[in-house]
């Protein structure tokens, strides 16, 4: 939502192309977000934080605030390993909790005035500034390529190398259309993290927008309309984040699975 108490600027399209722009160095392939990096590296140092201090002062007899927050998502995590991840692994569940907090605190910047942070940003020089990293494409294809190489590693700990191989030759259409058997599977699997980073960036920028296109509007309707979609918008991180977990331990199971 708009901080401002009118509209945003007699230029919707410059006003929408600076709240998109990142701030960044470097040119082509090797550009750096650094808003992205900032951001996505203080939540990840955040979650550190408060894990460490409950973790230091948990009690088992009177549990409360902050650790009663934290046995919920973790029990509800646990709930969908249990339900979906055949067999037992030491990794899933923390990856699974990991992935949820992580995500949903991205997207939660989103609930920020989006004229907040950049306007305080400009104040001290840096003149762009975009502080959901969840909008940023490269984050969410780095968390579903970091969620890729995993699926792999589990093919291959389940099936062997040679398994793995075989799957691309003989799935789905047994041994007489290897071609096409390739062809297939590939795709099959580069549309895991395709789907996985594609969804949750496009989510995410689509309520970006939407909250730029309302801190365009006069003020008295920005605030109602603006309040609106924010309460909306919660429903909308927390769904993403869940899909983005869910997802993860449902294509690890299947990777796990030697007959798959």
């Amino acid at each position: 939502m708009s901080s401002a108490t009118a509209p945003a600027t007699d230029s919707p399209v410059t006003y929408i192309q600076h709240h998109l722009t990142n701030l960044s160095v470097g040119e082509g392939f090797w550009t750096w977000h650094l808003d992205t990096l900032f951001f996505g590296g203080l939540l990840a140092a955040l979650i550190m934080l408060v894990s460490w201090r409950i973790g230091r002062s948990l009690d088992a007899e009177k549990p409360a605030g902050m650790q009663n927050l934290l046995e919920t998502i973790l029990e509800f995590v646990d709930g969908q390993v249990k339900s979906i991840f055949h067999g037992r692994d030491r990794l899933v569940g923390p990856l699974g909790l990991t992935i949820f907090v992580w995500v949903f605190l991205m997207n939660a910047m989103d609930l920020i005035p989006v004229d907040l942070l950049p306007k305080l940003a400009e104040m001290m020089g840096v003149h762009y500034l975009k502080v959901v990293p969840t909008t940023d494409l490269g984050t969410t294809f780095a968390l579903a390529l970091s969620v890729f190489g995993l699926i792999i590693i589990y093919n291959i700990r389940s099936k062997g190398v040679i398994g793995y191989i075989k799957m691309f030759l003989f799935h789905p259409f047994g041994k007489w259309l290897i071609p096409v058997n390739i062809v297939m599977t590939t795709i099959e699997e580069v549309a895991k993290p395709v789907s996985l980073g594609l969804r949750l960036f496009g989510n995410m920028f689509a309520g970006e927008l939407i909250f730029l296109l309302i801190a365009l509007l006069p003020w008295w309707i920005q605030w109602p309309l603006g309040g609106s979609w924010a309460i909306f918008h919660i429903l909308v991180i927390t769904l993403q984040a869940f899909i983005f977990m869910l997802l993860t331990i449902v294509y690890l199971s299947m990777a796990s699975q030697a007959d798959h």
